[in-house]
């Protein structure tokens, strides 16, 4: 893990045990298995942006993010990145438990998106604590669970819809109550698995048709009705590789 920093000299065991309590699989452990979490998990902070992992890396243990959200993407042959499913709070990256559980290099990349803090448990730890803990079990079968879906979510975006049907569900999806939604055309083009280019012609469209309002970083909706009607119009042919 790269570009992580330590959460402070104040940050106790104590502290830490009760951060990861918060969520509902950690407040479920035995008192054994606390005591245990309490003094092997470690606690990282990572600036917006920041490198977490990279593709061909070990993975030292298992990340739950207790604030902020992780990236997880590939990088294509072409150079375009694409994202595969982000890690929320409470939630923990299900490719490197499966790198913990059978000795794999980590596959992907992964980003902090805003200031995001982690705790990692450390692989045998963890190992331990799954063997021992239904909580911890159920934990990893519900990122198991959740990643599939996502990823099958993504896959079916990707077959059924064009991009800018795609763009139009993911500023619906991100933008904020007040319909707003800060990012660049390029982080766009990331997450969508396409380039800046295509993205600047579609918001171009979209702007035109009075559907959004774009500035630099930051998309607002003006129209969230046509916005969705526009999601949901199929095209009729699959078409997720045109622009």
């Amino acid at each position: 893990m790269t570009s992580l920093r330590p959460a402070g000299h104040g940050w106790s065991s104590m502290q830490q045990l009760g951060e990861l309590a918060l969520f509902e699989p950690f407040d479920r452990l035995s008192t054994g298995a606390r005591t245990l979490l309490a003094q092997g998990a470690i606690r990282k902070k990572a600036l917006d942006g920041a490198s977490i992992m990279h593709k061909g890396q070990p993975a030292s243990g298992a990340y739950v993010v207790l604030s902020g959200r992780l990236r997880v993407y590939t990088i294509t042959p072409t150079g375009i990145e694409a994202t595969l499913y982000r890690v929320e709070p409470g939630e923990t990256c299900v490719l490197a438990i499966n790198c913990l559980f059978n000795d794999l290099l980590y596959p992907a990349w992964v980003q902090a998106e805003g200031a995001t803090h982690i705790a990692i448990i450390p692989g045998p730890l963890y190992r331990q604590l799954f063997a021992q803990e239904p909580a911890i079990q159920d934990l990893t079968v519900q990122a198991l669970s959740s990643i599939v879906y996502r990823l099958m979510a993504e896959l079916d975006a990707i077959h059924s819809c064009n991009h800018r049907e795609r763009l139009a569900h993911y500023l619906l999806l991100h933008a904020s109550s007040e319909g707003e939604l800060k990012i660049t055309q390029q982080q766009l083009a990331g997450h969508l698995g396409t380039t800046r280019e295509v993205v600047a012609r579609l918001m171009q469209s979209l702007v035109a048709d009075g559907y959004v309002k774009s500035q630099r970083g930051r998309i607002t909706i003006r129209d969230l009705f046509g916005l969705r009607r526009l999601r949901t119009v199929h095209s009729g042919t699959k078409s997720g590789l045109t622009s």
